[in-house]
């Protein structure tokens, strides 16, 4: 009975693991469906971000698809900086661990947007690819 009561925390363990993997697996088959229509997308744990043209969307990822979506052209966009831990870097010399933001500021003054990305290379990627589709677009 004593041995029972002690594999009873590692089952609920277990349970909450596999829930957590089913949850997982059912936002990235929601983000598959909804990448279909961009030209590019990524997607983490943090925030889904799709590109048709110049225009960009990003939303956060849940098992009924992206929620929270939000739209705007790089056409509108001022300057584009990579934040990691709240203070730009250079996207040729990354830091190797932080929190990691693309930050978008627009012509207009209006508020900035930040995109969370997990990692900080793939964001700086991301920076880079943009930065470059601004400099065409101005």
């Amino acid at each position: 009975m004593e041995r029972g009561l002690l594999w009873l925390p590692l089952l609920g363990v277990f349970l909450w693991l596999a829930w957590s993997g089913w949850n997982e697996y059912q936002k990235v088959e929601a983000y598959r469906i909804w990448e279909q229509e961009y030209d590019r997308a990524k997607y983490d744990i943090y925030s889904v971000l799709g590109q048709k043209g110049k225009q960009l969307t990003w939303g956060k990822p849940t098992r009924s698809g992206p929620v929270e979506l939000k739209t705007f052209s790089l056409v509108m966009v001022r300057d584009i900086r990579l934040l990691v831990d709240g203070q730009p870097v250079d996207l040729e010399n990354l830091p190797s661990k932080g929190t990691a933001v693309l930050e978008f500021s627009f012509a207009d003054n209006s508020a900035a947007i930040e995109i969370p990305f997990t990692q900080i290379s793939m964001a700086a990627k991301w920076g880079k690819y943009l930065l470059q589709e601004l400099n065409k677009a101005g």
